[in-house]
């Protein structure tokens, strides 16, 4: 039997939680992948375990299917990757029209460490949250870098990986929306409360869509998508 193995860059945020939803339903198999490199919002990893924990408690099919995780440690990115993310500045725009939440390197660097480990696990499919529809303009989210990503790393690794972004093409609204779709309330309630998205880290401020500041770019998209998720 052919057995359908996925892992998933779980980040511990919104969209890397649907995304594993979305993988236990279409894979037979699945394993997580995080990294620790040194982000300010480090509370993510944190709460990535009890994440996954609601998923043995909640959904038992699923549970089945749900293999090990691994963390990365790649501190050294904060070396040469200096933003915002991973030091206390203010969050802002920098003069090549990014904001300086912007890690250089970062995913690429994400899908290359996944990519080894999923080689060595047998995994065939790369799982990731990143979209280019309502982000914060990252160039290393966009489906042109992921497509040549994936083919570089077969290349170097004489492999067949594919790489799969569901979120790629949907808002944030719709996102909210996959994850009712994939597990109903039971799910909505695990990514409100067990997820983490706020670039500043705030784990003291709950919200009727989650944990966060309330006042950072990324609170703002989770928080207009679910307005309009619930509209």
């Amino acid at each position: 039997m052919n057995i359908k193995k996925a892992l998933v860059l779980f980040s511990g945020g919104q969209d890397s939680a649907t995304c594993l939803a979305w993988a236990l339903k279409n894979f037979d198999s699945v394993e997580t992948i995080g990294f620790d490199y040194g982000q300010r919002h480090r509370i993510e990893l944190d709460v990535r375990k009890e994440f996954i924990a609601g998923i043995h408690q909640l959904f038992p099919y699923w549970s089945a299917k749900l293999g090990e995780d691994t963390i990365v440690d790649m501190a050294g990115l904060t070396e040469i990757g200096k933003s915002s993310l991973t030091e206390d500045v203010v969050i802002q725009m920098d003069s090549d029209g990014l904001p300086n939440t912007f890690v250089p390197g970062r995913n690429i660097l994400f899908f290359t460490y996944a990519a080894a480990l999923a080689y060595r696990r047998g995994c065939k499919y790369l799982v990731g949250g990143m979209c280019e529809t309502d982000y914060s303009g990252y160039p290393d989210c966009r489906d042109d870098t992921l497509k040549a990503l994936q083919a570089t790393l077969n290349l170097g690794m004489n492999t067949r990986l594919v790489v799969h972004t569901p979120l790629m093409w949907i808002d944030k609204a719709e996102t909210w929306s996959m994850a009712r779709h994939l597990g109903g309330v039971s799910l909505i309630e695990l990514i409100i409360k067990k997820t983490h998205t706020c670039y500043i880290g705030d784990r003291e401020k709950f919200n009727e869509w989650g944990y966060g500041c309330n006042n950072c770019p990324a609170c703002d998209l989770r928080k207009s998508g679910w307005l309009a998720f619930n509209s």
